[in-house]
């Protein structure tokens, strides 16, 4: 798996890049390293860790297999990093709709960092037109 791009787009190998995290190796240094193996996370199905790095006072809206569901639904094409600080991350994220046509998902996420952990809050979703 070394010569496989992470999805995340950072041009580094996933097992050198979102898979530490994955695989509970590792935590996520960043909101934006959190955000980006979240994305990584959706690509490659791991419902587990999306979950795991959800906050605990939003998880009851998120099960694992809502998670499943929506990562196998989706074929992911690509993540841009649109805005990047401390606890807050916009992006676009490029996927295929029933019809095999791109859409973006348009999103500020908020972070929180707790015992020496990122987890994901909430979003503001913006509106494709």
């Amino acid at each position: 798996m070394d010569l496989i791009n992470c999805p995340c787009g950072s041009r580094a190998a996933f097992s050198h890049c979102c898979q530490p995290y994955h695989l509970k190796v590792k935590a996520a240094p960043t909101a934006e390293a959190l955000m980006r193996s979240r994305y990584s996370a959706f690509v490659v199905a791991d419902a587990a860790y999306l979950y795991d790095t959800t906050h605990s006072s939003k998880r009851k809206g998120h099960s694992k297999s809502a998670y499943i569901s929506n990562a196998k639904n989706t074929k992911w094409l690509k993540l841009e990093i649109v805005f990047s600080d401390f606890d807050v991350v916009e992006f676009k994220a490029y996927y295929l709709n029933k019809k095999f046509q791109t859409e973006v998902l348009h999103e500020k996420s908020n972070f929180r960092l707790e015992d020496g952990k990122w987890y994901y809050v909430d979003g503001e979703f913006y509106e494709q037109g």
